[in-house]
């Protein structure tokens, strides 16, 4: 191997092990952004206003609701029962929710 494959290994390996922490770092802020503002309607991915509206997996599919920029939407411009929280989070913070949500999709909000 030469230099520039070893330079770019490197930079592989860097990248796809730093990119995991932030993953991790990213749900964990998601979650704790979740749990001040949105676990009071939707606590374990149920919906105390609209209970067919939930954060369940099958229910964000059925409803096009199953991506970081549909939900991201959601939460950002609110919808019926559910407030609007564009002026309340950055956008940074939505997205993290939003990734967190579509996390616990998978483990269906159990822990």
């Amino acid at each position: 191997m030469n230099k520039k494959n070893n330079f770019f290994y490197f930079l592989l390996f860097f990248f796809i092990f730093n990119s995991k922490k932030i993953d991790a770092i990213s749900l964990e802020k998601g979650e704790k952004i979740f749990q001040i503002n949105c676990s009071v309607c939707h606590e374990n991915g149920n919906n105390i206003i609209i209970p067919e509206k939930n954060l369940k997996k099958e229910t964000l599919e059925t409803n096009g609701m199953n991506s970081i920029t549909s939900i991201s939407y959601q939460v950002t411009n609110g919808k019926n029962g559910m407030p609007a929280f564009g002026g309340r989070l950055k956008e940074s913070d939505i997205e993290e929710v939003a990734n967190y949500i579509l996390f616990e999709t998978e483990r269906n909000f159990e822990k």
